[in-house]
Order: C-alpha cells, then structure tokens, then sequence
C-alpha cells in the first residue's frame, strides 16, 4: 500500500518529468508503428504476388522476430549509433512479422469466387486489390496491426537503454539509482498506454468486422446488410 501512495506521490511531484517522456514516447511509437505499416502492407502484397518471396519474407522475419530485443538494440548501436534513430530501427524490425503475416494471410483468404467474379465484371488487377481484396482483407489485416501497436508501445520502453527518449528512461532511472516507486511509475504509464491503445482498436475491429464481415456484435453470428 505504502508503494502505491508513493507512486502517486511521484506522479504528483514530478509529473512535468513524466509528461515529457509520455510524449516522447508516444512520438516513437508513431513514427516506428508508421514506417511498419507502410513497409509491412507493401511487404505483404508483393508476397502475394510471388510464393518464393513469401517464403524467404515470412523465414527471415520469424528468424528476426527470435533475436532478443537486448542484443537487437546493441548490435544496431555499432551501426547506426545511440538514440532514437537505432530504437526505431529495432522497433520497425520487430513489428514488422505480425503485419506481413496478417496483410498476406488475409488477401490470401479472400474467397476465389468473389475474384473471379470481379475480374469477370472487368476489374483491373489494382481495382481488385483496392476494391475487393484489401477490403475483405481488413479484419485480418487490423488484427495484426493491434498485435504490432501493443508490441511496438512495449517495446519502445527498452529504447532509453540504447539513449533513446520515451518512458524507458523512467524506468532504467529507477533501476539504476535504486528507486523501484521510479521504475514502478513509468512501467505502469506504458502498460497504461498500452491498455488504452488496445481498447480503443478492440472497438475499431469490432466495428470492422460489422461491417465488412457482418458480425453480430451481440451474438457473433453472420448477418447480412
């Protein structure tokens, strides 16, 4: 109970400290979870366009998604050097596996009659993939960009060890002077971050899925509009 007032105490004495590395870390978070989707939706089209590529992708991303995060951060020091520039490299690496799957998975899944039938009313192939695949594909596809939001928040409190900004610095802080109420605070602001992240997409897919699959919020049956 004592650490809890404690952490409170903080929060209210220090909040200008903590404020600066809310919005720093949420400004990470941004730039990394937009480059990964940029480059993880091209990835996962271009995969379906080709089996070998997709392969070697879906390969050499599992194989990066094994590397622990630590090691990741201190080899990327030795190229591109400390600070943000390393963290958000690490962070795009390892957000990159749940948008390619999901992006190639779910054009892939589109049912083959429903592509037949648009190429027969004449359909371009870029008409197909942004009129009929990617739309059908959208549940699929968001799910995994939820995945890589929470992960990409998560992960981009190990940055400060690299001398990246974000709540990290909270929480290496804390450690290294011996103060758990420091560490303990910026630990629960990224989980809250995350919390709040995720409920706020749980209800954008929730929505998605009525509307383009015709789920049935209450029972989760098909339905059709």
């Amino acid at each position: 109970m004592q650490m809890i007032i404690d952490i409170f105490k903080l929060y209210v004495e220090r909040w200008d400290f903590f404020q600066e590395l809310l919005i720093q870390h949420l400004v990470l978070t941004l730039i990394s979870i937009s480059i990964i989707t940029v480059i993880g939706l091209t990835i996962g089209i271009l995969m379906t366009k080709n089996k070998v590529f997709a392969q070697v992708m879906l390969a050499l991303t599992n194989f990066l998604y094994t590397i622990p995060s630590i090691a990741l951060f201190g080899f990327l020091v030795f190229f591109t050097g400390i600070g943000n520039t390393s963290a958000i490299i690490a962070l795009v690496i390892y957000g990159m596996l749940p948008i390619i799957r999901n992006t190639y998975v779910g054009i892939n899944d589109v049912d083959d009659q429903i592509i037949e039938s648009a190429v027969g009313m004449g359909c371009t192939n870029t008409q197909l993939l942004f009129r009929v695949q990617l739309p059908l594909a959208l549940p699929v596809i968001f799910a995994g960009f939820r995945t890589m939001v929470i992960m990409t928040i998560a992960l981009a409190g190990i940055a400060s060890f690299i001398g990246a900004g974000g709540l990290g610095r909270a929480i290496w802080r804390g450690i290294t002077t011996y103060y758990p109420e420091m560490t303990f605070a910026g630990s629960l602001l990224v989980a809250g971050m995350a919390i709040v992240a995720d409920l706020i997409m749980e209800w954008i897919e929730r929505l998605l899925k009525r509307r383009i699959l015709g789920v049935n919020k209450n029972n989760n049956r098909s339905v059709f509009i």
